[in-house]
């Protein structure tokens, strides 16, 4: 799959036929018709391999192994060029075509029809699979992707081959931490020293000395400690984050960054750490102005969930174990990497941590489950909703549709949107459609560009509070992060949690307090703007620091 960045970097001074009833459709060029339910049908094809000559393409058929008049059919599957023959019997289940059978990937599995003249076109197909000449299922596609592979499960789709969704997990009655960022730096690196057993830590970016400590010395005493990072993060890898994980490996910490051509996602984007049984999630990337509290507002909430941890443990166990993945000492041989400096602003603390009672714990991930479950959350809503994001990717995207639907039907709206230079333009633009379009139709939504007045930088994180639920994570309102990006967030359901970032929020919406210094970061910006309005190439989609 090709990695096209819709994140942005701006580099900072030192660098720049059959008649059916039902069709399932999941993509305009693609069609899957079936003449009833039965359990004939193809359920899966890769036409387009990363192997030369297409080596490994294959297709899966489930055949029925029940009805006697069924097992004794003339099966067959035909592209209209070939027909290939398929065997049955009462215990088979599923037969896989191939021309190439010593190239399947790993994993694929059925009985093996070795079709030497049987081949799919990467432009599009039409096969169909027949029984005793008639035909029972048709699947149609055009321009198969590279490296992907077509399932059929209700809702027929194409994704990355290796790439699983999974379902959103949900645990009950547990208590959290929640904690918001510039103000509580100490709970990320807290967290990751009470490790005894395991830490396993993921991220878009890694730079945090102190984050490096922390693992050293928890590898040194003997907790297995595991990182994974993205490969490509837009702007390169700087060299404050090469030498961090440098020093990670040489503690034989085991450091992989996941991507390249055959990566399942565009961005390995998460920020996360599973630590013994306990699942720290965040808003925040593993550097000094996130989790070092240096510049971001960022949210995050440590789960004191056995079960919560677990399923995150498994998610890191998939991903860092893909045929995407590449350790970190072999993965830096032979490249160089982008010089940066560290944010280092100074920021009050006006929200301390605090301990709260979680009524239900949803662990959701993207691609798969987190676009549904988030759109519920916003759905269900009947009181009042509360959202802050860095930016918004469009005014179609399907959150924002979904809390415009909110504020229609009277439900209270309040959005917030990051300041930074380098969005200031679009979010404002934004915010004043959105006032209007609520004036028209005198809805309760009021839009804002945030204030900060020195109590941080600039907005990072990505949280919604709707009713007496919270959303935390990594999640962008753009169809990327929810769509082609690795993402991680929880749902939290409860009263406690939902007053703690909600009494934030309404802070950071009236904006003022806090000191009169103004940060670092904010002169670099304001340098940088100027750059800009001179003729300094400029990207806004969105600024991933």
């Amino acid at each position: 799959m090709s990695r096209v960045p819709v994140l942005c970097l701006v580099f900072l001074l030192v660098a720049a036929g059959v008649s059916v009833p039902a069709v399932a459709t999941e993509s305009p060029d693609t069609t899957s018709t079936t003449t009833n339910e039965s359990t004939a049908r193809i359920v899966e094809l890769y036409p387009n391999p990363y192997a030369a000559e297409d080596r490994g393409e294959y297709v899966v058929v489930r055949l029925p192994t029940n009805a006697s008049d069924d097992v004794a059919a003339n099966w067959t599957l035909a592209d209209g060029e070939t027909t290939v023959p398929l065997p049955t019997n009462a215990t088979q289940t599923h037969v896989v075509v191939t021309a190439t059978p010593s190239a399947l990937p790993n994993g694929t599995s059925g009985h093996v029809v070795q079709a030497t003249a049987f081949a799919l076109a990467n432009g599009g197909e039409s096969l169909r699979l027949e029984r005793n000449g008639t035909p029972v299922d048709r699947v149609t596609y055009e321009n198969a992707p590279e490296g992907e592979q077509w399932r059929w499960n209700r809702t027929p789709t194409w994704r990355p081959l290796g790439f699983e969704p999974r379902s959103v997990h949900v645990s009950g009655t547990t208590t959290a931490e929640a904690f918001v960022l510039p103000d509580a730096p100490d709970v990320p690196v807290g967290t990751l020293r009470s490790a005894d057993r395991r830490l396993l830590l993921a991220g878009y970016t890694f730079s945090s000395a102190r984050v490096t400590d922390e693992l050293v010395a928890a590898a040194e005493r003997g907790v297995r400690v595991q990182v994974l990072v993205d490969d490509a993060p837009v702007g390169g890898t700087t060299t404050r984050q090469a030498a961090a994980l440098d020093r990670l490996a040489a503690a034989g910490v085991e450091v992989s960054v996941l991507g390249g051509e055959r990566a399942r996602y565009d961005f390995h984007h998460p920020k996360y750490a599973v630590v013994d049984d306990d699942a720290l999630v965040l808003t925040e990337n593993w550097k000094p102005s996130g989790t070092g509290g240096r510049s971001s507002r960022g949210w995050g909430v440590r789960v004191d969930s056995a079960e919560t941890a677990g399923e995150l443990a498994a998610v890191f166990r998939d991903d860092a174990t893909g045929p995407d993945t590449t350790p970190w000492s072999q993965f830096r041989l032979g490249r160089s990497f982008t010089p940066t400096h560290p944010a280092n602003g100074s920021f009050p603390t006006r929200f301390d941590p605090q301990s709260v009672a979680v009524d239900r714990v949803r662990l959701v991930t993207a691609p798969g489950n987190a676009e549904g479950a988030i759109v519920g959350v916003v759905d269900n809503a009947s009181e009042q909703i509360s959202v802050i994001q860095p930016t918004i990717g469009s005014r179609h995207h399907t959150y924002l549709r979904a809390t415009l639907r909110a504020a229609e039907r009277g439900v209270e709206v309040r959005i917030l949107l990051s300041g930074a230079w380098y969005v200031e333009e679009d979010n404002r633009r934004l915010v004043e459609w959105l006032n209007e379009w609520a004036e028209r139709r005198d809805a309760p939504l009021e839009a804002r560009v945030v204030d900060p007045e020195g109590r941080f930088e600039k907005i990072h994180a990505k949280g919604v509070v709707a009713d007496d639920r919270v959303v935390v994570g990594s999640v962008n309102w753009n169809n990327n992060s929810v769509r082609e990006n690795r993402e991680v967030a929880v749902i939290l359901d409860g009263d406690e949690p939902t007053a703690y970032y909600r009494e934030v929020f309404d802070a950071d919406w009236k904006g003022g307090g806090g000191t009169d210094r103004v940060p670092l970061g904010v002169v670099v910006a304001t340098a940088l703007a100027v750059l800009v309005a001179v003729g300094v190439a400029r990207k806004r989609i969105e600024f991933e620091e």
